[in-house]
């Protein structure tokens, strides 16, 4: 049977790091398993903020990728102030951290950048899309975003092409997301970006969304929506069912085995004991809209009232920690149990995640970010390790733990739990009875998934 043919259309691909890249990184590697062959066009000089130069080795040989130039503002950006560096992440200063500086810069991002600062981009792509497409056949074309700006080359090529199918991909919301509030909106620009959210949901074909409730609410937007979660990719699950087969739990360096082999340079990782360590383990990205307050607290009051604690407890950071954060937990006692790793490979963090007692993930308070679920719980999902979670009450978050056994979800003012889910831990761990979870995951496997988006297509 001949393959079908599909555009993907995105900004983030290796070397850049982080979990956006995730995403259309496994849909193109599984994609021809099920009858479709993916062409990238991404841009050929980008100002990524993470770079990760190992996950170049996930992309496929025979995968075949264009490229135009795009010119992007961040560096004028960050000339006028260190600090907008996050923006490229969409991560901002609040309150009391606000500067002047950045109060004027994230004003200037939301006002005159619309959606965002890479919508520079879109002409030329639409340009350089429009010829390439009609001298070469596809079947259908992918925007994913953020960045969202991306979209609007959707809107153009769907425009020139009314019978190519458009998948209109939202890995993040867009008028919904948590940071939205914070860009300092004229009342005109919060109309035009609500304008071109819901022209992209009304035109696109199929609005891909990585949450249930995301999913919904683009429905009532007018979208024709489903939801394709993100997931893990089968060389975790080998590597845990690995794990199992030899140990039943991972507790030794030799349970490590299967996921050390995906490092670039195993020899170069100084893992924790988790037999000598209660290792609480957070991986990612921890910006302070998103910073668990009342976990650092309850830590540091269970670290005054139990000795042993104080002294078999890590709580090791991997990746990118806002400074803020890190400067608030040096004014406690709970600084002398941190180990901060640092930004670290995909398959380095997998290493670090597995060798951990608890795996800690955070989401914005509001009610409005309860359909946001982490790319992240996914590999934290296939380490079988319990996970601490906090977000809003309801959110999609808690109904994945629920459903696969995995861990707790709390909200960010539920003290009392919190701590009693954390000694429970501890004391479970203490007495060697700390189990791992590996129950209803099949269905978040990379290629499960990929599946699931061949048969929408």
């Amino acid at each position: 049977m001949k393959q079908k043919r599909i555009l993907i259309i995105t900004y983030y691909w290796p070397p850049a790091g982080g979990p956006g890249v995730q995403r259309w990184l496994k849909f193109t590697k599984y994609l021809p398993d099920f009858g479709w062959k993916p062409t990238l066009f991404i841009p050929q000089n980008p100002s990524y903020p993470i770079i990760d130069e190992t996950l170049v080795k996930d992309v496929s040989e025979d995968l075949e990728i264009i490229k135009t130039k795009i010119w992007e503002p961040y560096q004028l950006a960050e000339k006028f102030g260190k600090d907008n560096k996050k923006f490229k992440a969409g991560q901002f200063d609040v309150g009391e951290n606000q500067s002047w500086k950045s109060k004027l810069s994230i004003w200037v991002r939301g006002n005159f950048f619309i959606p965002d600062a890479r919508v520079f981009w879109v002409k030329p792509s639409v340009k350089f899309l429009k010829k390439y497409l009609k001298e070469n056949h596809f079947d259908a074309f992918v925007t994913t975003g953020p960045p969202h700006s991306l979209h609007l080359i959707g809107l153009d090529l769907k425009k020139e092409f009314p019978n190519l199918k458009w998948i209109a991909d939202f890995r993040d919301p867009w008028t919904e997301i948590s940071y939205y509030k914070h860009l300092k909106l004229t009342k005109s620009s919060d109309q035009k970006h609500r304008n071109l959210e819901e022209k992209v949901f009304k035109t696109a074909d199929i609005t891909l969304a990585t949450s249930y409730t995301d999913a919904d609410n683009f429905s009532k937007k007018g979208a024709n929506a489903v939801c394709i979660t993100n997931g893990y990719d089968v060389e975790l699950e080998r590597s845990r069912v690995g794990a199992l087969e030899r140990d039943a739990s991972w507790t030794s360096s030799a349970d490590f085995s299967s996921v050390l082999s995906m490092t670039e340079n195993p020899q170069t990782l100084k893992l924790s004991n988790p037999q000598t360590k209660f290792i609480l383990s957070y991986v990612g990205v921890l910006e302070q809209l998103r910073n668990p307050e009342i976990l650092w607290k309850v830590l540091d009051e269970i670290i005054y009232e139990n000795e042993d604690f104080a002294k078999d407890f890590e709580l090791k950071f991997v990746g990118r920690i806002d400074d803020k954060i890190l400067q608030k937990i040096e004014s406690y006692a709970l600084k002398n149990s941190v180990r901060n790793l640092g930004y670290l490979s995909h398959s380095e963090a997998n290493a670090e995640m597995a060798n951990s007692s608890l795996l800690l993930i955070t989401n914005f308070p509001q009610d409005s970010s309860k359909g946001i679920i982490p790319g992240k719980i996914f590999e934290y999902l296939a380490t079988g390790k319990q996970i601490l979670s906090f977000g809003p009450k309801d959110a999609d978050v808690a109904k994945i733990l629920e459903k696969t056994n995995s861990g707790k979800h709390f909200s960010y003012y539920d003290k009392e739990n919190l701590k009693q889910f954390i000694l429970e831990k501890y004391n479970l761990w203490k007495s060697g009875k700390l189990e791992n979870n590996f129950s209803n995951i099949d269905e978040f496997s990379r290629k499960n998934l990929t599946k699931k988006l061949s048969e929408i297509l």
